[in-house]
């Protein structure tokens, strides 16, 4: 019988086993049947993915504490044990003698590791010892060179830096109530209500647990990614489709607002989940599979909310796995599809019909350039400004193209905010 708290931390070590040494995303490893957590009660699973995200963001500052220790570096399993029990002890404050215990135990247990428990015993104790002391003055990780580099040069090393430092601390809980009712919510949640109108929780908590989540008052979305519903405004009764709409945060939003939502997917999958969204919120959408490129409305919408696949770099201080699982090299083809899509969108646009374009991108390619490029194409689409006056935004967000450009350092002081680029385009009538 395994001692407690092992399950997990093994399942985080092999996690990150496959994310750093085989560039796998965590999400792709919970749902795999046969991966890291298959077999585990709830709990673990939670735990264990937590841990690796953790470590994840604050794998600089452990490998600056164990070189100190280590003549040359361990295989990659053993390194990661190592980088987990550090952030354990110096990150969460968890009690040094269970964590060495659990290090050790993993190491001897380990196929090929075993001869390294010693190394891994002595080395814990030292950081035991030294390192929760001397921890917080570390500056925090750094993104990969391969995304770094080009990320400095659009918005400066200073930019950068403070993006990093919102990163390393994680994402709190952000939720949008249904009824639009943020200080009710907020009450409700024990929450505090943000300048955009979606509602923060703070610490670890349990999302199924918090009150009002069986009634399906609320649903779970990064105040960033609430501002492009409420950018494209719809009216009672207007015919609105939400391209790209999994898992369904912008479909409930649109539907609760009273839009006449059909809501499109390429993946039965996540589609899956904005089905379960809506049924436990109550608010009802035409879902479709289908492939954006290929399929053909019966009539023309009023408006179009397209939330494009992308890099996804601008959540990576909720997805520290990202930058690690990624090297850029599919990201030409990604700025491809964004465009296709978009004409794709003004095509089923009625006359004088308004389009939304988001993006939880950093990278210009993926907003600013889109929108460039998109009106050198479509001579009869316009961007309006005025869609993005909305209460909470601020007037320096804006880009000279006409966006909205929402960066992770944003309200750093109460814990950012995704990186998203929106903008919102009109058809001419």
């Amino acid at each position: 019988m395994s001692k407690p708290g092992l399950a997990p931390r093994r399942a985080a070590v092999q996690m990150l086993d496959s994310v750093l040494g085989d560039g796998m995303l965590i999400s792709e490893l919970a749902n795999h049947p046969k991966g890291p957590l298959a077999g585990l009660e709830p709990q673990d699973r939670a735990r264990a993915q937590r841990l690796a995200m953790t470590t994840l963001r604050g794998m600089d500052r452990a490998d600056r504490m164990l070189g100190k220790y280590l003549h040359k570096v361990p295989g990659i399993s053993v390194h990661n044990t190592l980088r987990l029990a550090t952030v354990e002890m110096c990150a969460e404050k968890t009690p040094a003698h269970g964590v060495v215990d659990a290090a050790v135990e993993m190491t001897r247990l380990g196929k090929h590791t075993s001869a390294m428990a010693g190394l891994v015993n002595a080395v814990c104790r030292k950081i035991a010892a030294d390192g929760p002391s001397v921890w917080g003055g570390l500056p925090p990780s750094q993104m990969p060179k391969w995304l770094r580099k080009p990320l400095i040069a659009d918005y400066g090393k200073a930019v950068i830096t403070a993006i990093e430092a919102v990163q390393a601390q994680g994402a709190p809980l952000d939720l949008t109530p249904k009824n639009g009712d943020a200080e009710a919510l907020a009450q409700q949640v024990s929450g505090a209500v943000l300048p955009t109108g979606s509602v923060r929780v703070e610490g670890n908590v349990q999302v199924t647990g918090l009150p009002g989540f069986e009634a399906g008052d609320w649903w779970v979305q990064d105040a960033a990614a609430a501002i492009p519903a409420r950018v494209l405004a719809v009216q009672k009764g207007e015919r609105v489709l939400d391209l790209c709409c999994a898992p369904g945060g912008k479909t409930m939003q649109l539907a609760a607002a009273g839009a006449d939502v059909t809501a499109l997917d390429i993946s039965e999958g996540r589609m899956g989940r904005v089905r379960e969204n809506l049924s436990r919120t109550g608010l009802t959408a035409t879902t479709i599979v289908a492939d954006a490129l290929a399929w053909e409305p019966e009539e023309l919408f009023d408006a179009i909310l397209l939330d494009a696949p992308c890099s996804a770099t601008g959540t990576i201080r909720r997805h520290a796995d990202l930058p690690y699982a990624k090297d850029g090299g599919d990201f030409p083809g990604l700025f491809d599809l964004q465009a296709q899509m978009i004409d794709r969108a003004v095509q089923m646009l009625k006359p004088g019909g308004r389009l939304v374009y988001c993006t939880c991108s950093l990278l210009p390619d993926e907003g600013e350039i889109q929108v460039t490029d998109a009106l050198s194409r479509q001579r009869g689409l316009t961007v309006d400004t005025k869609a993005l006056e909305l209460a909470g935004i601020d007037p320096a967000w804006m880009s000279v193209e006409g966006g909205l450009r929402l960066r992770p350092d944003y309200w750093a002081d109460i814990g950012g905010m995704d990186g998203f680029f929106i903008v919102a385009f009109r058809k001419d009538a």
